[in-house]
């Protein structure tokens, strides 16, 4: 028997071992991961064009955090990141999963290993219900029709759309025409191959159906008293956008803000249930992120530069709400944390902390704890710089031409530069958050520091065909 199907049949043999755990003593956790969303598109982050009330009660119990990041300025790594705690480059997920021929192109694998260390596959094992609602995009997608089924990561149940394997919600559209009608329509047609049972919905109201399957969920799990973890991760607010025919707008940033609007409206029958249920509210933390920076003319970076698939602020910071009234004392809520830096690598080991469960020793996170900083006991960073690499297929993005290859965060400063090192752009984003006034000439030290830090950090990642190299070493392994 091989040595992957031995560890499943051991995990197995140990859930059922397991005794299940008190939900009054052990945190319900929901993780809600937006599609392409900015910086500042939250009405509590200062969007005055649309309104989010509801994302924004959460905010006012809980804590907004302002130097957040994502681990890639796209999709899949980034989810990656926020589901293993790890680097999505050691995975060889370094851009959006496609097609087989894509794929491998670009030198990333198909669909994330299945024994990866998942989050909840770790809060599973200590006994908690767990659940996928939405987009997955770690394997299962295009023409990848054989990528293992989600529940193989650690979830007992999932819903998911076209990009991931089993149960799914796939999208009918609705769009007005001058003349009165409506032009309705299908998309991913084909996707049904990836896993049924499907249901057809229209693509205005998908989040809810989403938001729905959470809250059977939670129903079930507070039934058989049990502790939970539910990702919630919206198709929302990705292009194409499809807002109600009556929110419909003439301009793609009036489409966007329709769709934002929406997604706040139907998230919060999933909050509601959460708030209005005194066991639940005094025993449950709630985390509200984007997977990476807006697209051009949709979503806003606020005062960042840069948009999705760029290393610079537009592309990798992303907005955090932290909701947890039982967890965060009273002085703090409703608080602004402006200085903790840390990353979707740290909040594997944090929930894992707050939840009470520890990991195998040989399970190695690049993510910190940082559990007193997501509840308000703290203003702790973490103490490892954070590192970047752009997607392979993203040095030239529609307008933006020669973008840089790598980034390194530490302390107050950025640092910006190519495979070699060269074209180094040095920013202290204290002091110019917007990254616009390049400083390697007056520090020359320190970005010839940072330049060999960031590059030590890549040369230990997987090469993916964005790096020259790559040709090299796929030739050298034939």
């Amino acid at each position: 028997m091989k040595s992957s199907a031995v560890k499943r049949l051991l995990f197995l043999l140990l859930i059922c071992l397991v005794q299940p755990l008190s939900a009054a003593e052990h945190p319900n956790i929901v993780l809600v991961f937006i599609d392409d969303m900015g910086w500042g598109d939250f009405s509590c982050f200062g969007n005055t064009k649309a309104s989010t009330p509801h994302i924004d009660s959460l905010a006012k119990e809980g804590i907004r955090f302002e130097q957040f990041y994502v681990n890639s300025p796209i999709c899949s790594p980034s989810r990656v990141a926020i589901s293993t705690g790890q680097y999505p480059h050691r995975h060889r997920i370094t851009s959006y999963l496609a097609s087989r021929k894509a794929n491998k192109s670009r030198g990333i694998a198909n669909w994330l290993d299945p024994e990866a260390p998942m989050l909840a596959r770790f809060l599973k094992q200590a006994g908690y219900a767990t659940a996928h609602c939405g987009k997955w995009h770690m394997g299962g997608q295009r023409d990848v029709d054989n990528a293992p089924p989600i529940t193989d990561y650690g979830f007992d149940v999932s819903l998911t759309n076209f990009e991931g394997m089993g149960a799914k919600l796939l999208p009918l559209t609705e769009v007005p025409l001058k003349n009165g009608g409506v032009k309705k329509g299908r998309i991913w047609q084909d996707a049904a191959r990836l896993g049924e049972p499907v249901e057809w919905i229209l693509r205005s109201k998908i989040t809810g159906g989403f938001a729905d399957k959470a809250v059977a969920f939670i129903d079930q799990s507070q039934k058989n008293k049990r502790p939970f973890y539910i990702n919630v991760w919206p198709d929302d607010v990705h292009t194409p956008l499809f807002p109600s025919p009556t929110n419909w707008a003439d301009s793609q940033r009036g489409l966007y803000q329709s769709v934002l609007e929406e997604m706040d409206q139907q998230l919060a029958r999933l909050f509601d249930r959460i708030c209005n249920d005194d066991a639940l509210r005094e025993n449950t933390l709630i985390l509200v992120c984007s997977d990476n920076g807006p697209e051009k003319n949709a979503g806003s970076a606020g005062p960042f530069r840069g948009l999705k698939a760029t290393l610079f602020e537009g592309g990798v910071r992303s907005p955090l709400i932290v909701w947890g009234p039982g967890f965060i004392a009273p002085p703090q809520q409703g608080t602004v944390n402006k200085t903790s830096v840390f990353a979707a690598i740290d909040l594997v080991p944090s929930l894992l902390d707050l939840a009470g469960v520890s990991v195998p020793k040989e399970v190695h996170f690049d993510g910190e704890d940082l559990a007193k900083t997501l509840i308000g006991k703290s203003h702790q960073s973490r103490s490892a710089p954070l590192f970047f690499r752009r997607p392979p297929d993203r040095k030239e993005f529609r307008h933006l031409k020669n973008l840089p290859d790598l980034a390194v965060r530490e302390g107050k400063w950025k640092l910006l530069c190519d495979y070699d090192g060269t074209r180094p752009r040095l920013f202290n984003l204290e002091t110019d958050p917007g990254e616009a006034m390049n400083l390697t000439d007056q520090h020359p030290e320190l970005t010839e520091r940072l330049i060999k830090e960031v590059l030590a950090w890549n040369a230990t990642m997987p090469v993916d065909a964005g790096d020259p190299k790559f040709n090299t070493t796929q030739k050298e392994t034939k």
